[in-house]
């Protein structure tokens, strides 16, 4: 859906949790970066219904308050948002729940990827004789940068042999409202072909490096015989532009950012299917929760998708709400794709046949032939504004002073066409 901070994983998690849309996540006016005690999280559901809940990786955020309730143990927890990969401020299962004035362990010398498998692979294998379930929640900080691994994935890609993205581009056409960020200037500007090259392969390897440690995970998961009847869920944070665009991070709503993979198997799941209709990962909530049997609170505010899982021409949704901070809108319907800009007192309007263009790269929003199209979109943008409660004046989701997103989209009255 998007995110109130440049740390788009933080309230992207949050709403994962809890089941809250992007703009019903305030708690003490956080937006997202922590979990009010309100909502029942998605894993606090399972733990009150006899599972033992277990996590290990990132956990920003829940330092404060939700991860205690959420879980009854864990091992090797990331209070942050990033970190060295081999240099790890990581935090042990504490019974009482309190984390705060408790020191982090650095542990050093072991790739972040197979610290988190190895606690994950220890908790598997001490419920080998138990028969209660449980609820594990794995949280790779990969391929997040610094995108280091070891070497024998490094040399699995060359830089050189790297085909640059379709949508690549040096620049942005225009300001986003986050081209100076951290993550931006990861690389210079312009982007050059071959820094762009680099940073992909560096991106395969560390993705393939994870990729092997959740093999391990599931061969472990296997040897204890719990495999057949386990609900297994991947999916990912905001994706990466690396090039794309002219951007290199996540601090935007195009596709290579919003759209990322979504992998559930287990019983009741239709085995090598796949469904062409759009979702939020945080309808996984409603979801679990009904495979389990289990109640799902009257906080969530996601959907269910098992209607979809049992029937592919099943469609819960005709368009999807994005945004980020105060600078960017969207709508997505399975055809087009209209986003807005809104940055220092300018607009800017991108419209995309996501059907025919979906690396996103022909502006369609000064074309007349698309004006209905256009005007249609802007009336659900409208629509949803008030539906998804977005607008509350809150400092979380800006950083410049006086910036407002939806103040600009009302008094201007033309947007600039790039």
């Amino acid at each position: 859906m998007g995110g109130s901070s440049p740390a788009v994983c933080s309230p992207s998690r949050a709403s994962l949790f809890s089941g809250r849309t992007l703009w019903n996540l305030e708690n003490q006016g956080t937006f997202g970066f922590e979990i009010s005690e309100a909502y029942k999280t998605l894993p606090q559901v399972f733990r009150e219904n006899g599972y033992i809940t277990f996590a290990t990786g990132k956990n920003e955020p829940g330092k404060k308050g939700h991860f205690a309730r959420s879980f009854s143990t864990a091992d090797k927890i990331l209070f942050r948002g990033m970190s060295n990969q081999y240099n790890l401020p990581l935090h042990a299962f504490e019974k009482d729940g309190v984390y705060e004035g408790k020191k982090s362990v650095m542990h050093k010398g072991q790739h972040s990827a197979e610290v988190y498998a190895d606690a994950c692979i220890r908790f598997l294998e001490s419920q080998k004789e138990s028969t209660t379930p449980f609820f594990a929640y794995v949280a790779f900080q990969t391929p997040h940068d610094p995108r280091t691994h070891p070497k024998e994935y490094k040399d699995m890609y060359t830089a050189s042999d790297i085909d640059l993205p379709q949508a690549y581009r040096p620049e942005h056409p225009f300001d986003n409202g986050m081209l100076k960020i951290r993550d931006e200037k990861l690389a210079g500007f312009p982007r050059k072909e071959n820094e762009v090259q680099k940073h992909i392969a560096d991106d395969y390897a560390t993705i393939t490096h994870t990729d092997a440690q959740i093999g391990r995970i599931l061969d472990a998961l296997r040897k204890t015989g719990r495999y057949e009847n386990s609900i297994i869920v991947f999916t990912s944070d905001n994706g990466l532009a690396i090039g794309r665009h002219g951007l290199l991070g996540k601090q935007n709503i195009y596709d290579h950012s919003v759209h990322v993979p979504l992998i559930i198997a287990g019983p009741g799941v239709p085995r090598g299917e796949t469904r062409d209709q759009l979702c939020y990962i945080y309808d996984l909530y409603p979801t679990l929760c009904e495979k389990a049997g289990l109640e799902v609170p009257d906080s969530v505010q996601f959907i269910s998708l098992n209607p979809l899982i049992k029937n592919k021409d099943t469609v819960l949704r005709d368009h999807l709400y994005f945004a980020f901070m105060n600078w960017q809108r969207g709508i997505r319907t399975k055809q087009y794709k209209l986003i807005e800009y809104c940055v220092d007192g300018t607009r800017h309007t991108q419209l995309f046949n996501m059907a025919k263009d979906p690396i996103e790269m022909v502006n369609l929003a000064g074309n007349p032939e698309y004006k209905d199209i256009l005007n249609d979109l802007r009336k659900k943008l409208q629509q949803d504004r008030k539906s998804l409660n977005d607008g509350r004046s809150t400092s979380a989701f800006t950083t410049r002073q006086g910036t407002d997103f939806w103040n600009t989209y009302d008094t201007v009255d033309t947007s600039v066409i790039p």
